[in-house]
């Protein structure tokens, strides 16, 4: 085995020893692959505000995604709402009525006073507090006005919902808009204003289903003023950003928790695809208990 096999150096010649006597010239520095010298561009680290501007921008979409999800459920819950009152109210009052009569029968035969006692509870349903329903019918909503009565105030016109969920293209639009014209993207308040009687229109427009509306309402923002550049803002203001941001994400989660376990929300999450089929299998079903509640009352009075 020689000396290099084993991994000892070889011994050098005269010529060698020499050359080691001689002053070793520079070696020229290694390349470093893809890193600069101290003080490159590439080594300058990222501003602070610059993350947190990016930061704030992320939290931003992330917020104006949430609100469009939680509205269009809101949308949802009132048309629902009010589709069930108007395609389903005869019919629950149908069958409260021949509850009531069912109730009467039945005492008259007996005259138990229990008996009697229900037949009175039963009319009473049918017969709520004289004026009630007059005063307050169709105007009061969870906003406090009904868009019916909000468009007799504005002299708009009335357009109730045709369905419970707008069409998909209404949802596109009204998507797309909500991005675009959010108020929560204005860097001043003269343009949270414009933004707020903008988005409050297409608010209005998409609870209807109103598609041509809506592409009115996009031309039109198509062609406002342009969105100024967002100036990078100081470390303070972002941070502040950040904490109204995190706090209107918290009155979200409670709003669309408050709209998930109401009576509305929980029966639209029995038919999270097509809620509006929903209203026609409920309907079929009370056209059933009315049928079979007017042959309980037939065979009763005969």
């Amino acid at each position: 085995m020689t000396h290099e096999a084993a991994g000892v150096p070889p011994t050098r010649n005269d010529d060698d020893r020499q050359d080691d006597d001689r002053p070793a010239e520079p070696q020229p520095a290694p390349e470093a692959h893809g890193v600069q010298g101290a003080g490159g561009p590439q080594d300058a680290a990222p501003r602070p505000e610059a993350r947190l501007a990016k930061a704030v921008q992320v939290a931003e979409q992330a917020l104006i995604e949430f609100e469009i999800a939680v509205e269009t459920f809101r949308v949802e819950v009132e048309n629902f709402s009010r589709l069930h009152h108007q395609k389903l109210g005869p019919m629950y009052a149908r069958l409260d009525e021949l509850d009531a009569q069912i109730a009467e029968a039945r005492a008259a035969k007996s005259g138990d006073p229990e008996d009697l006692r229900k037949a009175k509870e039963a009319r009473d349903i049918v017969m709520p507090m004289p004026g009630v329903d007059e005063l307050f019918h169709d105007w009061m909503d969870s906003d406090g006005l009904s868009p019916e009565a909000s468009a007799m105030l504005t002299e708009q016109p009335v357009r109730p919902p045709k369905r419970v969920r707008p069409s998909e293209e209404a949802r596109k639009l009204y998507r797309e808009l909500a991005r675009k014209a959010h108020p929560d993207l204005a860097q001043d308040e003269p343009e949270r204003e414009r933004r707020d009687e903008f988005i409050t229109r297409v608010n209005a427009a998409y609870g209807r289903g109103d598609v041509e509306l809506l592409k009115e309402l996009a031309a039109e923002w198509a062609a406002g003023p342009a969105e100024p550049l967002t100036p990078l803002s100081e470390s303070e203001e972002l941070y502040a950003r950040l904490e109204w941001l995190s706090r209107r994400k918290e009155l979200l989660t409670v709003l669309a928790g408050e709209l998930e376990e109401s009576a509305i929300g929980s029966m639209l999450k029995m038919a999270p695809d097509d809620p509006d089929q929903l209203l026609e299998d409920i309907g079929e079903q009370l056209l059933g208990e009315v049928s079979r509640r007017e042959a309980e009352l037939a065979e009763m009075v005969q």
